[in-house]
């Protein structure tokens, strides 16, 4: 026999596998599965013995106390649920708060005898209730006995026994099965499960052993109760306002949040700590790795979803993705951040949306936007690759932070608009408010990141012919120029800057970035002479499709001759920053300035014609100037968005403005344009009314300077007063928006 014939063949490769990877278990790790999902009960038994049974099976317990009845005092004009100002909630269950007393009635089969009688109370949430983990609460009546939820009867009436229940202040939270249990000779006998007797646990910001009380009951009123808000946007100088609908206490929503920590696998017994549920929550509610709530689009391609400037609430979002359990089609950064507000507001986590004026993206660890130009002091796009944000929101929610040092406690930014990872995951926050004024960028979590969004210089660099950049003027204002958010009670706004840096040139700010720098981030070191030229542009107000002037002003402050070769440039940009095409090509001008204090105007003609085919939603036009004075080689800069204004829808609403009576919301537009306005829809939102006309099957045709109107008809559900939001888009026109405010009276 030959050689070759010995060797043996090779082994078949093993069959590619097929199909998504088997999901690992816990089998082997760990006794039994951790309990992640709120909607998973365990079936508690209706009868538990002590004994073993007899020859003829275990004794009948029925000649001992038995219950009759339950009521867990639910309804919203009850004292459970307007003590723990939760009657605002559209929920058939009770629903309270922890820290906090509330009551039950519960009805035995003959009068309650302390001596002799004994029953306990016993809640229950996730799949593997156990005590040491907090998932299984028993409560007694007596002080003699008594666990982390204390007990008390506090009436007894015949056969009706009232009793009071306290939980921890820093229970779980969410949604709770509760039973009865008397405690026999031979067994403990139990009310059988009954979806009625349900109940959820919030937050309590009412509560001073709560992580998240807030001690000031008009902001409470405002971050937990206001259901109806404001979020700023537009630009520094020409602040427009987006109403939004959070919705917190419709139907719905509140199991909905719950499934958002459901679907997010998290930990049961992580749910009692505000800390670990805002950091996943921040997490869930993008869907970059996690399938969760919104996917974000800037494309301005909206042909699978909702474009993101057309919602108005929150409500239709978090019902549709619970029902789907698919992420919903589209958001942007206030969508992201309004969503997460009603998540925070509905669990009772005190919260605001806040907007950041020119929010600089900043992703490799220093603070610097960097502009290049060449040697003229003309922008060079293709090299400049840092973008400024018109506007960036996030939220802000209040708690205690027992993992930082005293004083950092209070409001936290916390950011679910995917931009960087944190842990390997999109997500930012929480990180305290204090600390990024003060510096403290090492402490958890991403205080770093939202320390660059506000502090960044803006470096423009000049580009030698070799390659090498050359910094030759510095803005140290314009990044977090300006941090917006509503006032409590009112419909104005009310700027917190203060609340995150010190005073621009202040000596705290200076001590303030030293102590950023000796954490890691990077400062631009050098300071180019001023320029003896400033260089200004107008703040404008223009609507779209109109034609207009830009007039460049130049400002000699030397006491001599100065020559400047000046570049205008603009371009359509998204409210990010990033640039969409430029419709204004560089121009270049030669201003001559004579004397000293003495200025000298030069005017763009900017036509609709150039700028109104390539207009993307948010409608910005970024307008830069740049220079270079002859006599002395410094360089010159100016900036300016303008944010061009869309038509208006109106709206009113007719009726008798009383609940369960139908009332009338109509909505007119004019198209005012000479071209038509194709794919339009409609988008109508209050607390007891949400459709999109017609269905996006359907879509209408406006005619070039005719009108669509549309009728709505509505029933109030309750008292109080709120408004009919509504918006309009299409392809070409996006962001039109109009509101009415309504009185609903009992």
């Amino acid at each position: 026999m030959s050689d070759e014939a010995t060797i043996a063949a090779p082994s078949p490769a093993p069959p590619a596998p097929t199909g998504p990877p088997p999901k690992v278990t816990n089998r082997g790790r760990a006794a039994a599965p951790a309990a992640s999902a709120n909607s998973e009960t365990s079936d508690i038994p209706e009868y538990e013995y002590f004994i073993q049974p007899g020859p003829r099976g275990y004794p009948p317990l029925t000649e001992y106390l038995d219950i009759s009845e339950v009521d867990m005092m639910k309804r919203p004009d009850e004292s459970n649920k307007i003590a723990h100002h939760t009657a605002l909630y559209h929920s058939d269950y009770l629903i309270v708060r922890r820290g906090q007393e509330f009551q039950v009635k519960i009805t035995f089969s003959r009068p309650y005898k302390p001596a002799e009688d004994k029953f306990a109370l016993e809640f229950v949430i996730g799949s593997s209730p156990q005590f040491s983990k907090g998932t299984y609460v028993p409560v007694f009546p007596t002080k003699q006995r008594q666990t982390t939820w204390e007990g008390r009867i506090t009436n007894t009436s015949d056969n009706v026994v009232t009793m009071a229940i306290t939980p921890a202040a820093n229970c779980i939270v969410g949604k709770y099965q509760m039973y009865v249990a008397v405690v026999t000779p031979y067994g403990i006998r139990r009310t059988r499960k009954e979806s009625t007797r349900d109940m959820y646990i919030l937050f309590n910001p009412w509560v001073a052993e709560d992580a998240v009380f807030l001690d000031d009951e008009t902001e409470r009123q405002e971050c937990v109760m206001t259901e109806m808000g404001i979020i700023y946007h537009g630009s520094y100088d020409d602040i427009a306002e987006r109403d939004w609908n959070y919705g917190q206490f419709n139907y719905g929503i509140l199991d909905s949040c719950l499934y958002i920590m459901d679907r997010a696998e998290m930990p049961i017994t992580n749910r009692g700590d505000p800390i670990k549920i805002v950091r996943v929550a921040s997490a869930m509610l993008n869907s970059r790795d996690d399938e969760g709530v919104l996917v974000g689009n800037w494309s301005g391609d909206y042909t699978y979803g909702v474009a993101p400037t057309s919602w108005t609430g929150s409500t239709d979002i978090l019902l549709t993705y619970n029902s789907s359990k698919m992420p919903v089609c589209y958001a942007q950064c206030w969508v992201y951040a309004a969503v997460f507000n009603t998540f925070l507001r509905c669990l009772g986590i005190p919260s605001r949306v806040v907007t950041n004026y020119y929010s600089a993206h900043d992703n490799d660890g220093n603070l610097k936007t960097d502009i290049i130009m060449d040697e003229n002091g003309k922008i060079d796009r293709n090299r400049t690759r840092d973008s400024i944000w018109n506007y960036h929101c996030w939220n802000e929610c209040y708690m205690s932070r027992p993992d930082l040092p005293p004083g950092f406690g209070g409001w936290q930014v916390v950011d679910a608009t995917p931009q960087e990872t944190s842990d390997g995951m999109y997500r930012c926050g929480p990180a305290s408010v204090q600390a990024i004024k003060h510096g403290q960028i090492c402490f958890p979590f991403d205080a770093a990141f939202v320390f660059a969004e506000i502090n960044s210089d803006v470096v423009f660099h000049s580009r030698r012919k070799d390659g090498t950049l050359e910094p030759v003027r510095v803005n140290r204002t314009h990044v977090g120029r300006l941090v917006l958010t509503k006032s409590p009670g009112d419909v104005t706004r009310r700027d917190i800057t203060d609340q995150y840096k010190f005073a621009e040139g202040s000596t705290e700010e200076r001590t303030v970035l030293e102590k950023a720098e000796e954490y890691g981030c990077k400062r631009e070191k050098s300071s180019p002479p001023a320029a003896d030229v400033d260089v200004v542009l107008p703040n404008l107000e223009i609507s779209v499709g109109d034609n207009f002037e830009l007039n460049v002003e130049f400002e000699n402050k030397s006491d001599e001759r100065r020559t400047v070769d000046a570049y205008i440039s603009g371009s359509v940009v998204y409210y990010t920053g990033v640039a969409s095409t430029e419709f204004l090509k560089y121009t270049h001008i030669k201003v001559e300035i004579f004397l000293y204090l003495t200025d000298k105007k030069e005017v763009a003609i900017v036509e609709s014609k150039k700028y109104m085919k390539r207009l993307v939603e948010q409608a910005n036009l970024h307008f830069i100037v740049t220079g270079k004075i002859r006599e002395t080689g410094l360089i010159i800069t100016a900036m300016k968005v303008v944010t061009l204004r869309n038509p208006k829808l109106i709206i009113e609403v007719s009726g008798r403005g009383k609940v369960s009576e139908e009332m009338i919301a109509t909505v007119e537009f004019t198209n005012p344009f000479s071209f038509n306005l194709e794919n339009v829809y409609i988008l109508i939102m209050n607390n007891c009314l949400y459709k999109i006309f017609p269905h996006k099957t359907k879509n209408w045709l406006v005619i070039g300077g005719s009108s669509l109107t549309w009728t709505e008809y509505f029933t109030p559900q309750r008292a109080g007063t709120s408004r009919v939001i509504a918006t309009l888009d299409c392809p070409a026109l996006r962001q039109v928006q109009g509101q009415a405010s309504v009185t609903i009276n009992p």
